[in-house]
């Protein structure tokens, strides 16, 4: 009987976690998953999970090596430019086949009004003309660019209470998990007095509430675009991506 097949899927999103499950059944092949380590309860996912960086691309061949491993599903979320890269760069490198699992982004409908921004600094100066009650759903790590805008107060939703004093002068942190329903949303910002909403263009379901919500009460969406990405294959659905891997599986 030939050896299974060894898959690491570099996640962080919820495709990784519905991937892992959809290949979780497919025989002749092992699934590692492997979390940045910033969520302290990811949810449970069929194989084996690891957690932590890699040490960079170098730290990520010995990786790929030692363990053997014979193909890589990037599926971590669209603004980790720098996992990406390294995967890239490690995959060409060990000579493992590697496909990027990027779900499509979100398009502007005909009543939103967004700003479009390149990088969190350029959202952060966009905002001194648009109001001082401001939804900022960057995620933790790219709060640094928003830390001398004192006379603006932000609300900062994250999924686990911070270790640490944000680096923000006025703020307020409410913890939630999504899927988040438009509803809700318009709700939160409506009792906070939300004047303008921060997002990265990071596409999906789970976090597209707080889109419609500020589309329905008119408020402006500073609106980070994404990263560019290496060259590579690439898919926008799970589907996709586990055919891609059953293909691989296929002796």
């Amino acid at each position: 009987m030939p050896e299974a097949k060894r898959l690491l899927i570099l996640g962080g999103t919820g495709e990784a976690v519905a991937l892992a499950h959809r290949l979780g059944r497919l025989p002749g092949l092992k699934i590692i998953t492997s979390l940045a380590g910033r969520t302290r309860a990811p949810a449970a996912v069929p194989g084996d999970m690891r957690s932590g960086g890699f040490g960079g691309v170098s730290g990520l061949v010995k990786y790929l090596l030692e363990h053997r491993i014979d193909l890589v599903i990037d599926a971590t979320h669209p603004f980790a430019a720098r996992m990406t890269a390294n995967a890239a760069a490690a995959c060409l490198a060990a000579d493992v086949p590697r496909l990027v699992l990027s779900r499509p982004p979100w398009q502007s409908q005909p009543r939103d009004r967004w700003v479009r921004v390149p990088h969190a600094q350029a959202a952060a100066a966009a905002l001194s003309e648009l109001g001082r009650r401001v939804f900022l759903s960057t995620g933790r790590q790219d709060l640094a660019p928003f830390a001398g805008l004192g006379r603006i107060w932000f609300l900062v939703r994250a999924i686990d209470e911070p270790a640490a004093p944000l680096p923000l002068e006025n703020y307020e942190v409410i913890l939630g998990r999504g899927p988040f329903a438009a509803e809700d949303e318009a709700a939160l910002m409506q009792a906070h007095g939300i004047a303008v909403l921060v997002s990265k263009n990071s596409g999906g379901q789970a976090t597209h509430g707080k889109i419609e919500a500020a589309r329905r009460l008119g408020l402006p969406v500073v609106m980070i675009d994404r990263p560019a990405v290496p060259e590579g294959l690439s898919v926008q659905s799970v589907d996709e991506a586990a055919a891609w891997a059953e293909s691989h599986c296929i002796t």
